[in-house]
């Protein structure tokens, strides 16, 4: 796929039939796979990491939870898959969806639903209940993780050829839960149960909390720099997450120019995810990197901070538009 193009920098792509869509009606039922596996995940988690305790496991956790966040679910997943904020080769393009999937949360195409749907709904003036995260921490974690949302009018979906045909795609989103049995296999060959544990229950369980954290906190609570015009739903910026979410928590600055493919765009934001898509184009695998300063103007936001204008073009706050991301 390109970049996107001036006309549609901002646009939910994979949605269609917006005009007739209700984000507000709607049932909250349960999602038995889902929750299956997480409860699965969570509680090996819980019941086998304090037995199979080693350090040696704890930092294969670490690196390939570091690796799989960075190049998969932020890189990957979001920068490349979801928003095409930057362009490489196809061989990398699912090397990094194929990391992302190993997260182990879910295919890259109910990712791509997921993420399209809810960043839809939560930019009108009303949505449903379930996407307001109104409820306390933990029973809109309890929700979350096991149940999801149908909505009497949803959109149409259509992710698009390269995505919807790729057969690539395809297979990672049958297979999504299967492919830790191929990392598991290995962990155990060199590492024996401690490293399944770690690697797969602990990691896995640590990376959807990870994930659901920062939709709680960064839609809920934190300092901003900008707002979206309209949205019932607006963006925080969370910096005690930016570190183990690899710069996924600088929201704030994500829902204003959702196409950047840096997420920390101020003095002092450590964006792991960005630091990488760089080192790809320092080394020439990405190219037509987007950043703010050379999107076109993003319809529809309001600068709140002094330093707000300092990243973007000189003409981002002049335009106000109902324009979607």
């Amino acid at each position: 796929m390109t970049s996107n193009s001036n006309a549609d920098a901002f646009k939910v792509n994979s949605l269609t039939n917006l005009d007739t869509a209700d984000p507000v009606a709607g049932r909250v039922v349960w999602d038995a796979p889902r929750s299956l596996w997480n409860i699965a995940m969570f509680g090996g988690a819980v019941v086998l990491a304090p037995i199979f305790l080693t350090w040696d496991a704890v930092l294969v956790f670490l690196v390939i939870a570091g690796v799989t966040l960075c190049a998969g679910h932020s890189v990957g997943f979001h920068r490349r898959m979801i928003h095409r904020s930057f362009d490489c080769p196809k061989w990398l393009e699912r090397t990094l969806i194929y990391f992302g999937t190993l997260v182990g949360m879910g295919g890259p195409v109910w990712t791509i639903k997921l993420h399209d749907s809810r960043d839809w709904a939560q930019r009108q003036p009303d949505c449903h209940a379930f996407l307001r995260h109104e409820r306390n921490f933990l029973v809109d974690g309890f929700y979350y993780l096991n149940f999801k949302l149908l909505l009497d009018r949803p959109p149409g979906f259509d992710p698009g050829p390269e995505i919807s045909n790729d057969w690539f795609y395809a297979l990672m989103q049958r297979t999504w839960m299967l492919q830790q049995l191929p990392i598991a296999l290995l962990l155990f060959v060199v590492g024996g149960w401690p490293w399944v544990v770690w690697g797969i229950f602990v990691r896995v369980a640590a990376c959807t909390t990870m994930h659901w954290c920062i939709s709680y906190f960064a839609h809920t609570r934190g300092p901003q720099d900008w707002i979206v015009d309209g949205a019932v739903i607006q963006a925080h910026n969370v910096p005690l997450l930016a570190i183990p979410t690899m710069g996924e928590s600088w929201h704030s600055n994500h829902h204003a120019f959702p196409s950047s493919a840096r997420h920390g765009l101020y003095p002092g934001q450590v964006d792991l995810g960005w630091y990488f898509v760089r080192f790809l184009e320092v080394v020439g695998l990405a190219w037509n990197v987007n950043v703010p300063s050379n999107l076109p103007p993003r319809p529809g936001i309001t600068p709140v901070t002094d330093r707000a204008m300092s990243i973007a073009a000189p003409t981002q706050a002049t335009i106000k538009s109902d324009g979607q991301e």
